[in-house]
């Protein structure tokens, strides 16, 4: 089992490498996150453990669920997967049906499993 110290460090990885991907600056996630700067920098570079209520708080700032920001601990899914389906989460059922409905358009109906491993 790794070190609670280098746990800190991937997650804080984890926090910036989704931040970058969404264009936020340290200080805009903090803004969104209801944090202060000092807290992201100091999540993003493993300086502490951060509480479950800063956990939350930053999942809520990047708009992605719990599961999507632990997910590079597990290594199950694709990370853009789990994107789509938090980005999903937030639309109507009839959304979701038309975008289930383009998937198949262009992907074809084919029931063959989906390669996660990439």
């Amino acid at each position: 089992m790794a070190s609670t110290r280098t746990l800190d460090r991937e997650f804080g990885k984890r926090v910036r490498k989704l931040r970058q991907e969404r264009g936020l600056t340290q200080e805009a996630l903090a803004e969104k996150s209801a944090l202060s700067v000092d807290a992201v920098r100091r999540v993003e570079q493993g300086a502490f453990s951060p509480t479950l209520k800063t956990i939350r708080k930053l999942a809520l700032g990047l708009s992605v669920s719990l599961q999507t920001l632990f997910r590079s601990f597990e290594r199950r899914r694709h990370q853009l997967l789990d994107e789509l389906c938090d980005f999903l989460d937030t639309r109507s059922r009839q959304d979701i049906r038309l975008v289930w409905r383009v998937i198949r358009a262009v992907f074809g109906r084919s029931s063959e499993p989906i390669d996660q491993s990439g």
